[in-house]
């Protein structure tokens, strides 16, 4: 259930509701969460499909993951990398004061990725560190 907490609807609906309860603040998270996932989505799929690394149950012997993968490659982690990616601009442009809380979904949907088998720890480490480069240079890009 965590891992699918990260495939993608909370980072279109979230911003669109902090839009219609706050048109400012809002508007700015709708522009830079489109501007970040601008900027993560190409080097996540330049990554992914240049390293190749391929999912731990074609590499470990024995291993079976819980559930099958939706691409063939899993460094880095694309759950993890939106995640950050969200969770460093929610906290940065609504409310730092949720970044415990958020913070700790973001590492819990990279943990899950690992623990149903589709990814290294690297891959979620790099995932993480992706995600939330991109999440600044799209505020510095956007807060201009």
């Amino acid at each position: 259930m965590v891992s699918s907490t990260g495939d993608g609807h909370i980072y279109v609906v979230v911003p669109l509701v902090c839009w219609f309860i706050d048109n400012t603040q809002g508007l700015q998270l709708v522009i830079a969460v489109a501007t970040a996932l601008a900027i993560e989505r190409p080097v996540y799929l330049a990554m992914k499909n240049g390293f190749k690394r391929r999912r731990p149950p074609e590499v470990i012997p024995g291993f079976t993951g819980f559930i099958e993968a939706s691409d063939r490659f899993s460094f880095p982690s694309g759950h993890t990398s939106a995640a950050f990616l969200f969770a460093t601009l929610y906290c940065s442009l609504v409310t730092v004061a949720m970044a415990p809380l958020v913070y700790t979904w973001a590492i819990l949907v990279g943990l899950s990725r690992v623990f149903l088998g589709v990814h290294f720890p690297t891959d979620i480490v790099i995932g993480a560190m992706l995600g939330t480069t991109a999440a600044l240079l799209a505020i510095s890009i956007t807060m201009k």
